[in-house]
């Protein structure tokens, strides 16, 4: 079987936070002090720019858009339309102006605005929650369902559906992959017996994944009117996110020490003592590893999952948007672009703590 490609030297992702986190420890002497203004601001030099950069290309493209526009009117129209179209794109008027990459401020305005709407949504679920408190207190007393509000999500609501369905979906890709790997890692034969298998799913897209759990979820739940999309979402993404776990897992366990198998022998500990008292404990730092991989595939094929399935998450969010094409729905887009890679981050971090709790080698980020 390949070796899977594992992290090393992991940890470095929070690099860029340790001058600025160095200088509230209470070891933190004054001759550090310039080395650590040094390094903090390089990096506050470094986001400037990327907003500077990122501030002056949007509006590169927004001239160039809205130049191409009065022409247009110039060309087909003469010069009164021309003039027209020009003062009502100064005017700021949101139906004539060039729909292109919106500059930082105008994402900062749509997540001020989402979290607004978040909160009138908020109040509006309070607000019905309360209307049908006697109502449904009297269905549930008759053995009925309660009537539950069914109006528009919040976007905190939208990645709180996200985050579920991808923690669904690793926990099944943990259920999977660790007993597998656990037993093919045990036998050689099993390895080479496996070994097409994996090498053929493997690299699955993970929009034929959610084909495939489509058509059986579909069978399964035939005549049922629920909604199955967080279903098919979670069980996509896990099918399509554990491999690196079962082929990590498979990995440690084969490479245990023969010296840790053979005290297991003296000791005449039976099979599952074995596993579980010397085998995992010594395959704990692969198996975290591919964990790791796990969940960062997870988080990354969510969105086109939940977008083919229709799921309230994320996916569908920025689609929607995207169909949307109102003056805010780039806005939005980059908005939703930020918090997964905010949250991909975040999960990466809880992962590599829990990696170098259970690993020998600790990795220590620079």
């Amino acid at each position: 079987m390949e070796q899977e490609i594992t992290l090393k030297k992991e940890g470095k992702s929070m690099a860029f936070l340790k001058p600025l986190l160095a200088m509230l420890t209470p070891k933190f002497q004054k001759a550090d002090l310039l080395p650590s203004l040094k390094k903090a601001s390089i990096t506050l030099l470094s986001i400037l720019l990327f907003l500077g950069l990122w501030h002056l290309g949007s509006k590169a493209l927004y001239n160039k858009e809205a130049n191409f526009k009065i022409e247009k009117a110039l060309t087909e129209q003469g010069q009164a339309a021309a003039d027209a179209e020009r003062a009502c794109i100064a005017s700021g008027e949101s139906s004539c102006q060039p729909n292109t990459l919106p500059s930082p401020s105008q994402v900062w305005a749509s997540l001020q605005s989402l979290i607004t709407d978040h909160k009138v949504i908020n109040a509006d679920k309070a607000a019905f929650v309360e209307k049908m408190a006697v109502t449904n207190t009297k269905l549930v007393e008759k053995g009925k369902k309660a009537i539950v509000y069914t109006g528009r999500a919040s976007f905190v609501d939208i990645v709180l559906t996200s985050i579920k369905t991808v923690f669904a979906g690793f926990l099944l890709a943990l259920l999977i992959a660790v007993p597998i790997g656990v037993i093919i890692g045990l036998s050689p034969s099993l390895r080479s017996a496996f070994n097409w298998f994996i090498q053929i799913f493997k690299p699955v897209s993970p929009v034929v994944w959610y084909l495939l759990v489509f058509m059986i979820v579909k069978t399964l739940y035939i005549g049922d009117s629920s909604d199955n999309a967080f279903v098919i979402s979670f069980i996509s993404v896990g099918l399509c996110a554990m491999w690196a776990t079962l082929v990590n897992t498979a990995m440690g366990v084969s490479s245990v020490d023969k010296d840790y198998i053979n005290v297991a022998k003296v000791l005449k500990l039976g099979t599952f003592q074995k596993v579980f008292k010397v085998i995992l404990p010594s395959s704990l730092p692969l198996i975290f590893t591919g964990l790791r991989i796990t969940l960062s595939v997870a988080w990354m094929v969510l969105i086109a999952i939940e977008l083919l399935a229709q799921s309230q998450g994320l996916g569908l969010f920025v689609w929607e948007e995207f169909q949307n094409g109102a003056n805010d729905s780039n806005a939005k887009i980059i908005v939703a672009m930020f918090v997964i890679g905010i949250i991909g981050f975040l999960l990466d971090q809880v992962m590599l703590t829990v990696q170098n709790m259970v690993s020998f080698n600790k990795n220590e980020g620079v």
